[in-house]
């Protein structure tokens, strides 16, 4: 199902909800019932429940996007550093470059055509990753170097391959979701809390009050649909792409 069909559905299914309760409970509601009388109190109460959840919904978006964000940094760091090592191979003698370039193009292909669905379906890499990783590294550090242009190409390609491990990792770490389940848990409950206020204040079934109160939930849904749709960087949503691999080597097709 798309997550936009998703979000919709949920809106929809919260306004009813809303309506509904607030349709019943007015029907039930004691004939000499002013809403009127609603005490102060609760109308204090509700305004800063309201913006402390605000706030709260606030951090927790801005929360899942940085995630999105650093892991498109992470993938984009990854890409560069094998771009790094493709062509500073090229001093190194032609069967030491092409072998390191072969590495390096299996590792791509892997990562682009296999690997981005193992992180989609799963939140996890593969093993097989892993293996072209350390081919590369034992490829790029295993070398001598023969000349003293060679030995000054060496030690920088030894970063690169560290960038790329660290990069990996931090792609590895990026793939699950980034919401603990206890904030779950704190962003549901404030939602129940901030919209049963709206009954507190004694709504009534007016076209007006019925409006803005679905219109408020529909917000509140909104906006956690949004936390859930960014929670995992990889999988759904606006979505990390591998898209920078494939910009630095054209000539593998994803």
């Amino acid at each position: 199902m798309p997550d936009w069909l998703v979000l919709v559905l949920a809106m929809l299914a919260a306004v009813v909800v809303v309506v509904i309760i607030t349709l019943v409970r007015d029907k039930r509601a004691a004939e000499d019932e002013d809403p009127s009388e609603t005490p102060d109190v609760i109308e204090y109460m509700t305004m800063w429940i309201g913006v402390i959840y605000a706030i709260v919904l606030g951090l927790a978006v801005a929360g899942v996007w940085e995630a999105r964000s650093a892991a498109q940094d992470h993938v984009q760091a990854e890409a560069q550093a094998l771009h790094e090592i493709y062509e500073r191979v090229r001093v190194y003698p032609p069967d030491t470059r092409d072998r390191i370039r072969a590495d390096v193009d299996a590792y791509v292909a892997q990562v682009v055509d296999k690997e981005w669905k193992e992180m989609a379906d799963h939140t996890r890499l593969s093993r097989h990753g892993a293996e072209l990783l350390a081919q590369i590294r034992q490829d790029v550090t295993d070398y001598e170097p023969k000349t003293d242009f060679q030995a000054q190409a060496y030690q920088p390609l030894v970063d690169q391959v560290a960038a790329l491990d660290q990069a990996r990792s931090s792609r590895a770490d990026s793939t699950g979701a980034t919401m603990p389940n206890v904030v779950w848990i704190g962003l549901l409950t404030g939602a129940a809390i901030t919209i049963g206020m709206v009954f507190a204040l004694q709504i009534r079934r007016s076209r007006r009050e019925l409006v803005l109160a679905g219109l408020f939930t529909a917000t509140i849904t909104f906006m956690l649909f949004l936390i859930w749709d960014f929670d995992e960087p990889y999988s759904r949503g606006i979505t990390a792409t591998a898209q920078p691999f494939l910009n630095l080597f054209p000539h593998i097709k994803g």
